[in-house]
């Protein structure tokens, strides 16, 4: 019996070590490397990045791997699909419902400390990482499967009658990791790092994330319609301090117009950074963009997503360790008056 506990442990999913997917942070986004992506957004499949959420047709992949992934994840997928509830058109469900889509992207995501903490919180929401260094994106799409895995194996101990399997409390951890935040720090104990939920069930079962290699500055578009996101993270960005590199930050007024596009109105842009300089740039920018206006600080304190936004990222742990500031700002997307048929205001 001890024996098949110890191959069992020795056969669960491993986490991958992110030293191993050490890759420096400056990357130049104007170079021509070699990225795949799609022509326009319908041509993009989701079906490998989300194998739970939608159906693979037999004959109409192309792909025997991709199939054979729908099919081992089948099980776990119907079990994974009814923790999560309605919203979400799962492996098994019926044909003729709407494909689920992309909900959230995290531009620049990282090593994914943001897309793990929000997945359970969000747990009928697909989101997706977007980040440019190919290494990070392999550690990530590697620590996804990962956790994937480990919450399976959870879900077949529980559905066999181990009663030790429990269901984590979300928020309930999210106000420990802040509060271990605020404490002092040691400098011999381990670095704060949220590797997900691997002993207690997690709601969505990490199914509802994923990540991507892209250059956001260049193919942004070609993955998401007009209006189809509901939120967008632009968290601790890279800051470009020379004058002569400025136009290679991740906000612009080029880049606000193409957010402005594949956010829907009513939708969020977040943005957080530990330079100031950064910062200013950020706040002046989006103030002049006619679609967007900032969300008053009040406002912030109801938002769920706002804590792992601060908190929950790599980058925002180091800060916070350092005790470093962070400067947050937030704009909602506001409906054009075009297309709402408003008639323009006269200029004066």
């Amino acid at each position: 019996m001890a024996a098949e506990s110890e191959q069992g442990q020795e056969q669960q999913p491993k986490l991958p070590q992110k030293r191993y997917f050490r890759q420096r942070a400056h990357v130049n986004v104007f170079s021509d490397m070699a990225f795949e992506y799609p022509e326009r957004p319908s041509a993009q499949d989701w079906s490998t990045h989300y194998p739970a959420y939608f159906r693979v047709q037999a004959g109409q992949a192309g792909d025997a791997k991709r199939q054979a992934s729908a099919e081992d994840g089948d099980t776990a997928g119907r079990e994974a699909q009814a923790k999560r509830g309605p919203g979400a058109a799962g492996i098994g469900s019926d044909a003729d419902a709407p494909a689920a889509k992309v909900e959230f992207a995290d531009i620049g995501c990282g090593y994914g400390g943001l897309l793990v903490a929000l997945a359970p919180l969000y747990p009928n929401t697909l989101m997706v990482g977007m980040e440019i260094r190919t290494k990070v994106v392999n550690y990530l799409q590697k620590r996804i499967e990962a956790l994937r895995g480990l919450q399976h194996g959870l879900l077949q101990r529980q559905n066999g009658g181990d009663t030790s399997v429990e269901w984590v409390d979300v928020r309930a951890k999210l106000r420990q990791e802040i509060a271990d935040l605020a404490a002092p720090h040691d400098p011999s104990a381990p670095e704060l790092h949220d590797n997900g939920e691997t002993e207690r069930l997690a709601p969505g079962h990490y199914e509802n994330i994923a990540s991507m290699r892209i250059n956001c500055q260049k193919y942004l578009p070609n993955f998401f319609e007009k209006g189809q996101l509901s939120k967008i993270f632009i968290l601790f960005a890279d800051p470009h301090f020379k004058r002569r590199k400025h136009k290679a930050r991740i906000v612009s007024a080029t880049m606000l117009a193409e957010y402005a596009y594949i956010l829907r109105p009513g939708g969020v842009l977040y943005t957080i950074t530990d330079v100031k300089d950064l910062y200013d740039w950020n706040v002046r920018h989006l103030d002049a963009f006619p679609l967007f206006e900032r969300i008053a600080d009040a406002e912030l304190e109801t938002d769920p997503a706002v804590p792992c936004v601060v908190n929950s990222t790599e980058e925002g742990k180091k800060v916070a360790r350092n005790k470093g500031s962070k400067y947050l700002a937030c704009y909602r997307r506001i409906e054009d008056p075009a297309e709402a048929g408003a008639a323009p205001t006269p200029a004066a």
